[in-house]
């Protein structure tokens, strides 16, 4: 070969960048500062090129957790993550240091919706997950504050306002939200979780005032009585702004309030005759009545599962935003062990000795319970609660279970939502150098948190048997979660 080709070969050779380095590079110049994924042909190369220029890579087991992760930084503030790769799906996190012009509720909207809660006999102020992506837990409080006003968050709005305000009526939700007159959604959505904002769960005449910041959320399921469209923060100041104008407080000793508070009373005394059952094995609100006992009071909580989510955030308080992560607006099931990965991650780095509590149910942690592996590998501050009732809603006994198959195979015999009894989850945690406690009584179960709480240099796994055929404290409806089996 000529002299000259060989030497404008070289050239081309020195000069040329590998895609994977040009895609690095561009995350890099974005800020990112963490990347989770499952590696492959050809996307193993791009996690090689993030990591030379110190880009965090996190090397997940199943391929849905890397696409749902949230991760939390700064003040608690929860970032979704998305991104894909051909066929195998990687995320990244960036903290977002711009200021984005903020919008604003058109000032006659405002007054409209000021005179509407003003004319309110039975009012109610739902705070849901978009209030707290908002950062807007200053003004919302004061908005609750000034006006006197009751107030239920939904799952992810938790914290926004302390769950131990006086003026929080999540124990009375049913009774609340049935006989509302005028209800503010704060960021939050008239989907499943808050029953489409349809009769029977409400009056046929309910009033809705929705604040939010997509357009297109707006008059979904029902039609507003007003809608603020903007930014929740800023929208919550001109509503405070109004009530600055002419002061105004709902009446504290009002029928309505007398209402809520008796129903309050009644379903607190209901759980906590639930909790302090001595039968074993245990029911839920025996297990996370403990819990809450001992949960730190700036733990991240991570929760998923059918009764195990449901009941856990009713028991389990939070008092800070942006510290509950749950199957969200679509109810998705094997997020738990991704949203935990992410959020221990950033508190390793950036809060160390904060702590994240993720509580699964047995079949919910079955989706992506080989994150296991991904949590020790890296160490991370995790303390998984598998809250096991041996099935889907619920299971059976080993002896029941046993019966069962004396006459038939268990295709035939053992119900769909059955799952094997006693399942020894605490040792797929032993079995990567992880903590594992399996716990039947109260006594164990206390021991076993005081333990892992204790002891920050590993993650652990507690094991918690109930009762097979546990379930939740009577409710007034039941068509979410009643079969037609």
């Amino acid at each position: 070969m000529p002299e000259s080709n060989l030497a404008e070969r070289s050239y081309r050779s020195e000069g040329q960048v590998s895609g994977a380095k040009v895609i690095a590079q561009a995350l890099k110049t974005q800020g990112v500062e963490y990347m989770f994924g499952i590696v492959g042909i050809p996307v193993t190369e791009i996690a090689v090129a993030a990591q030379e220029l110190g880009i965090r890579y996190i090397g997940m087991r199943n391929e849905q957790a890397p696409g749902v992760c949230l991760v939390v930084s700064g003040p608690g503030l929860i970032h979704a993550l998305g991104g894909m790769a051909n066929a195998n799906m990687n995320c990244w996190y960036t903290e977002c240091c711009m200021s984005p012009p903020v919008s604003m509720a058109e000032t006659p909207a405002v007054c409209m919706a000021a005179s509407v809660i003003r004319n309110a006999k039975q009012p109610l102020l739902i705070i849901g997950k978009g209030a707290a992506y908002a950062h807007a837990e200053e003004n919302i409080r004061k908005l609750v504050e000034q006006c006197k006003l009751p107030f239920l968050p939904t799952p992810m709005g938790k914290g926004v306002v302390p769950d131990n305000h006086p003026n929080c009526v999540g124990a009375a939700r049913s009774r609340a939200l049935q006989f509302a007159d005028v209800i503010v959604l704060l960021g939050a959505r008239l989907n499943w979780i808050l029953h489409f904002g349809l009769p029977p769960r409400y009056r046929p005449d309910v009033k809705f005032i929705q604040v939010d910041i997509c357009a297109e959320e707006l008059g979904n399921n029902v039609r507003p009585a007003v809608t603020l469209l903007g930014d929740i923060n800023a929208v919550t100041k001109q509503l405070l702004e109004e009530f600055d104008k002419i002061p105004w407080q709902y009446p504290p000793e009002s029928k309505w309030w007398k209402t809520l508070r008796e129903k309050m009373k009644s379903n607190e005394a209901a759980s906590k005759e639930l909790a302090s059952q001595k039968s074993l094995p245990m029911n839920y609100y025996t297990v996370f009545y403990h819990v809450q006992e001992q949960l730190p009071r700036d733990c991240f909580i991570v929760s998923e599962g059918a009764n195990t989510m449901d009941i856990g955030r009713t028991v389990l308080q939070n008092y800070l935003p942006r510290h509950r992560l749950d199957a969200g607006t679509f109810g998705t099931m094997g997020v738990g062990l991704g949203f935990a990965v992410a959020a221990a991650v950033l508190a390793k780095d950036r809060s160390p000795g904060q702590r994240v509590i993720c509580v699964e149910g047995d079949s919910a942690f079955g989706f992506s319970g080989m994150e296991v592996e991904t949590i020790c590998r890296y160490n991370l501050p995790i303390i998984l609660l598998v809250v096991n009732n041996n099935g889907i809603y619920q299971g059976f006994d080993t002896d029941t279970w046993k019966e069962m198959l004396k006459s038939q195979d268990a295709t035939i015999a053992a119900p769909p939502v059955c799952l094997l009894p006693n399942s020894r989850y605490e040792q797929v945690m032993t079995a990567f150098g992880g903590k594992g406690y399996f716990v039947q009584t109260p006594e164990e179960l206390q021991k076993s948190l005081r333990q892992t709480l204790a002891d920050t240099t590993k993650p652990s796994l507690i094991n918690i048997m109930i009762e097979p055929q546990a379930t939740r404290k009577a409710q007034d409806f039941h068509w979410l979660t009643r079969s037609k089996m």
